[in-house]
């Protein structure tokens, strides 16, 4: 169930939507995506705190897929740094009325709502 969660959390991570000034649009994989291109030629223009800490969660959301056991304190922190960036997007949609932003936000906050109600029967349990 981990896993799934998971799994589920990134997938829905990559699919938030940006928009911005007339005609400039893209999702967020394909935003990573030209950030890596960018980050061969020059290092310094992808040391941004809203790049690196999306991107450590991401790592540290992957690291979990694959530990063996059961990590509530990782799961926690890859989505708290997962979350920094989905939720300025959300607020970002909600104060422009854009909808498709909004929309592309909501699988990863219902995601990450399971995520917490999962990390709380962990912690029910112990």
């Amino acid at each position: 169930m981990k896993r799934a969660i998971n799994i589920c959390l990134l997938l829905s991570f990559l699919i938030g939507y940006l928009e911005w000034g007339k005609n400039n649009s893209l999702f967020i994989f394909q935003a990573e995506a030209e950030i890596f291109l960018k980050a061969m030629k020059d290092l310094k223009s992808i040391l941004h705190p809203f790049i690196l800490i999306p991107f450590l969660g991401q790592l540290i959301i992957l690291y979990s897929i694959f530990r063996p056991g059961k990590s509530r304190i990782l799961n926690l922190v890859g989505l708290a740094c997962l979350s920094i960036l989905m939720l300025l997007l959300l607020v970002i949609g909600m104060i422009s009325f854009n909808f498709k932003i909004i929309l592309s936000t909501l699988p990863f906050v219902i995601t990450g709502i399971f995520a917490l109600k999962y990390n709380r029967k962990l912690t029910a349990k112990d």
